[in-house]
């Protein structure tokens, strides 16, 4: 098996990389929530699609020390310029890594979680062509673009708490009808939980994306 490989800034980010383990592989991009990094969902990546390739970027804003993916001026109030300028960044960093590492761009999938999510899911609206797809774990709306893009090609895994105080549950029922709405075949799963992940809905997850 190939050895994970880092970089720090050559792309844009500091990251790992993960070669796929087969050809034809896809390609999961692991984006963490608040306080996160490169390493913390590398473990549910491979639990998700063991063949996969994986691009794990570390988000470059500092909230009190801690790595996110983009400003936020309060709990669920986003700094929109600002999520608007990381989606951009990351698209293209998505792009740069694409050709340096070899993997196909047409077969990135997100899998985030929290601010993570969040980001993944500004990426569907902003930058399509980024993504096949994406698995979203504790996401909502992050931002409605003025035209939505065409996601009919799409396909989305959204997984929420029931008890998550967190994330309201309208955000994420937003989140799935702006997509829907922009064509995405979206599946939400509701799991009795509150911020943290389940195993069952891990599993439900690596069901979903290997259909």
């Amino acid at each position: 098996m190939s050895a994970p490989r880092q970089l720090d800034t050559q792309l844009g980010f500091i990251h790992r990389f993960i070669p796929a383990k087969r050809q034809k592989a896809l390609t999961l991009l692991t984006l963490h929530g608040t306080g996160g990094d490169e390493n913390d969902l590398l473990s549910l990546a491979r639990m998700i699609d063991k063949d996969a390739a994986v691009l794990s970027p570390r988000g470059k804003v500092l909230e009190n020390g801690m790595p996110r993916f983009f400003r936020r001026f309060a709990e669920g109030k986003f700094d929109i310029a600002d999520l608007k300028f990381r989606t951009a960044e990351l698209a293209e960093f998505v792009s740069r890594a694409s050709q340096s590492y070899g993997f196909d761009l047409s077969s990135v999938v997100a899998l985030g979680y929290s601010n993570g999510a969040n980001i993944g899911a500004s990426l569907l609206l902003l930058g399509p062509e980024t993504l096949s797809g994406a698995i979203l774990f504790r996401a909502m709306l992050p931002l409605k673009p003025d035209k939505l893009p065409d996601l009919s090609q799409k396909r989305v895994f959204i997984s929420e708490g029931k008890f998550d105080s967190m994330i309201p549950k309208d955000g994420t029922i937003a989140l799935q009808e702006v997509l829907e709405e922009a064509g995405a075949e979206v599946t939400l799963n509701w799991v009795d939980s509150t911020h943290s992940l389940t195993q069952p809905e891990v599993e439900m997850a690596r069901e979903w994306l290997r259909k």
